[in-house]
């Protein structure tokens, strides 16, 4: 996959607008859209056992919970500085939600903006850096702990329209 590059001129380097004419990566020109509300939600979950589930509240380094919604909604405002093609987006609302469930942590990440392009990717780092960071922070007690089902839950906004998942709670 090193070097991968569309063949210029077809069907799926049309449908890659991060590719150039030739098949070079570029940041997209958005410049002629329209700015409409974008918003977006991502899930992730981190999976451990009772033990480590049972010692969240008794963390020496803190609440884990609350720990990782900060650490997503700080994630989430800077995304374009982590992902190279991401244009930096002025967000009017991050949020991440954190629940405790009977085999893990559930995390949900609302990214939202009035902007030419959309927040997917905002929600989608809030999601991922909010599970690294329970991680992190339960990572002594066990070492098993895996981060899960990272995936977008929904968008609205912008030409492709709206998308929800279907089936996934």
């Amino acid at each position: 996959m090193a070097g991968w590059r569309p063949d210029p001129g077809t069907a799926e380097m049309k449908e890659l607008s991060h590719f150039d004419a030739t098949g070079s990566p570029r940041m997209v020109d958005v410049s002629a859209k329209p700015e409409t509300r974008r918003t977006a939600r991502a899930h992730a979950f981190v999976r451990m056992g009772p033990e480590v589930l049972r010692s969240l509240p008794q963390n020496p380094k803190g609440n884990p919970l609350e720990i990782a919604r900060i650490a997503g909604i700080s994630a989430a405002k800077k995304t374009a500085d982590l992902i190279p093609l991401c244009h930096p987006l002025m967000l009017s609302h991050a949020d991440v939600e954190v629940r405790v469930e009977a085999a893990g942590v559930r995390i949900i990440a609302s990214a939202a903006t009035t902007a030419q392009t959309g927040v997917e990717m905002e929600a989608l780092t809030a999601a991922v850096v909010a599970a690294l960071t329970v991680y992190d922070m339960t990572k002594a007690l066990d070492k098993s702990i895996e981060i899960q089902d990272v995936y977008l839950l929904e968008k609205s906004g912008g030409k492709s329209g709206d998308y929800i998942r279907g089936n996934w709670e």
